[in-house]
């Protein structure tokens, strides 16, 4: 195991690292992936990473919103 490639983002055949460059994840939808697939794999209890995931999927819907009420009040509806 290595420090930029651990054993636990190996599982299931395609690393997260990869999936999220596939699909040209922003940073928070791309934490939201990263966590949720080592939970539970990095330490015994997945309540931490998940924790984490909600975090940075809290964050990316706040972004939408703002985003969403930034169009309106410039009236581009």
């Amino acid at each position: 195991m290595s420090n930029t490639n651990p054993d636990y983002y190996k599982t299931g055949g395609i690393e997260p690292i990869d999936f999220i460059k596939a699909q040209r994840l922003d940073f928070d939808l791309g934490n939201v992936v990263k966590y949720v697939c080592r939970a539970g794999r990095k330490t015994v209890d997945p309540k931490g990473d998940l924790e984490k995931a909600m975090y940075y999927l809290q964050h990316e819907l706040k972004s939408i919103s703002d985003k969403e009420q930034q169009i309106e009040e410039k009236g581009w509806v």
